[in-house]
């Protein structure tokens, strides 16, 4: 039989303790840019570069390099007004946009403005469908302003550095969606430019990816007149 004094039972439990303890730490998963050691150390697809957590160049996977946008939020003092159900999911109504300034941050989208494309019916401001060549967006519902801001023209900035001018022909609706006239789409954010193809060609954005974010602000009536020859 082995005996084990007291002070030396209790001076190995806390031995034990300590050795698993980077044991216990080591099962904790990084996210994007986070440390690591191996690849279990990262969680989802990512894996271990340079004892950061990363994308795998392998699978192609852009979490980190281009993280999903954020929810839908009211953005200042606009609150969502209410749900709208469609496809089992709730989707938050808005009303209102965050205010206008020189440099309004918003998610840029990509919309097919041409008939038959995913924008469902003919624009709002000339009740007509655009090719994808031109230079178009649709605002959100308080951005829009019930069709106050109908072919005014708006400046685009990117990420990269790039601007385009575009024309507002169409309201990317807050409150409403989930039917035919909006092709099934749920209510728009309430802070979306929704561009058409020439619009992220321009920007030189990837149209794959879907949404961008980028900052926008109108442009004056002059320039407007020397751009678009309204």
């Amino acid at each position: 039989m082995i005996h084990i004094s007291n002070g030396v039972f209790l001076a190995s439990v806390f031995l034990f303790n300590i050795i698993n303890i980077p044991f216990l730490i080591t099962n904790a998963q990084s996210s994007c840019n986070g440390p690591c050691n191996t690849l279990d150390d990262c969680s989802g697809q990512l894996i271990c570069i340079n004892d950061k957590c990363d994308d795998d160049p392998d699978v192609g996977t852009h979490i980190c390099t281009n993280p999903p946008p954020p929810p839908p939020s009211g953005g200042g003092d606009c609150k969502s007004s209410g749900t709208l159900k469609c496809k089992g999911k709730s989707h938050p109504q808005f009303k209102c946009s965050p205010p206008i300034s020189s440099s309004t941050q918003a998610l840029l989208t990509l919309n097919d403005f041409s008939e038959g494309g995913d924008g469902g019916s003919a624009s709002e401001c000339d009740e007509q469908f655009h090719k994808n060549s031109e230079r178009v967006v649709a605002l959100s519902t308080g951005w829009y302003n019930k069709g106050s801001r109908c072919g005014k023209i708006i400046r685009i900035m990117a990420r990269n550095g790039k601007s385009v001018t575009a024309k507002v022909v169409d309201e990317c609706d807050s409150i409403n969606g989930c039917d035919a006239e909006h092709a099934g789409q749920p209510p728009c954010r309430n802070n979306i430019v929704d561009g058409s193809v020439a619009v992220w060609n321009a920007l030189g954005l990837d149209t794959d990816v879907g949404v961008e974010k980028i900052t926008w602000s109108m442009v004056g009536s002059n320039e407007a007149y020397a751009i678009f020859n309204v």
